[in-house]
């Protein structure tokens, strides 16, 4: 197999956003809301899933019909110094990373500095030749296919090269579409037609990938 580009999310991918960090996001992003469009803590929460269930980011949402500003918003959420004390990963995620044959790029929906900063505590920052979030995407959140293909210009990348490792069915489906060949992070048992390989931790990545992804040649 020719070597190839892994494209990496973030959240529940390459660290487990749901043991705290999702959750104190969440409470910044409800109150910033309440503060800035004047609302209630209820009437906050719900327009905030209301626009990630309808834009993928809330920030999307806001920015279209609130003219929130995107940067304000998004350092005002993303408190690295309150984050890092939710902050899990692998204890193997560097030795995974460092064997992983050909380049990595992390692709997030989470603001640039939020990456970078997680990916400098976690020490795997040098592992990366390159870091795409929001603004770099020009706020275009997967699995909005307009991201990936800011992504893949910058970078110039031929997507049948590439390996989407995700945690999310929805971007997966994106990457495949556009011709990525794909691994689904989950521990679930079923695996949609889109998803190449499933994997139950990154760990598993070389061993259970190279042999089971389609060839692209």
């Amino acid at each position: 197999m020719p070597v190839p580009t892994w494209i990496f999310d973030l959240d529940d991918t390459l660290h487990q956003a749901s043991l705290g960090i999702f959750a104190h996001i969440s409470r910044m992003m409800n109150l910033y809301m309440e503060r800035h469009l004047d609302m209630s803590e209820e009437e906050a929460r719900q327009l905030r899933l209301h626009y990630w269930h309808r834009y993928g980011a809330t920030l999307q949402g806001l920015m279209r019909h609130h003219d929130v500003d995107a940067g304000h918003f998004l350092q005002e959420t993303h408190v690295l110094d309150e984050l890092y004390r939710w902050l899990q990963w692998e204890p193997t995620l560097r030795a995974t990373l460092r064997n992983l044959p050909g380049r990595k790029i992390v692709l997030s929906n989470g603001p640039q500095h939020y990456i970078e900063g997680l990916l400098l505590k976690m020490d795997v920052r040098h592992q990366f030749a390159a870091c795409y979030g929001m603004e770099k995407m020009r706020f275009r959140p997967k699995p909005d296919r307009r991201g990936f293909r800011y992504m893949l210009q910058a970078e110039r990348l031929d997507p049948a090269r590439c390996i989407m490792v995700e945690d999310s069915l929805p971007n997966l489906y994106a990457a495949k579409s556009l011709g990525m060949r794909t691994v689904w992070i989950s521990r679930q048992c079923r695996k949609p037609a889109f998803v190449d390989v499933r994997v139950n931790a990154l760990s598993q990545l070389l061993r259970k990938c190279w042999s089971a992804l389609p060839q692209q040649h």
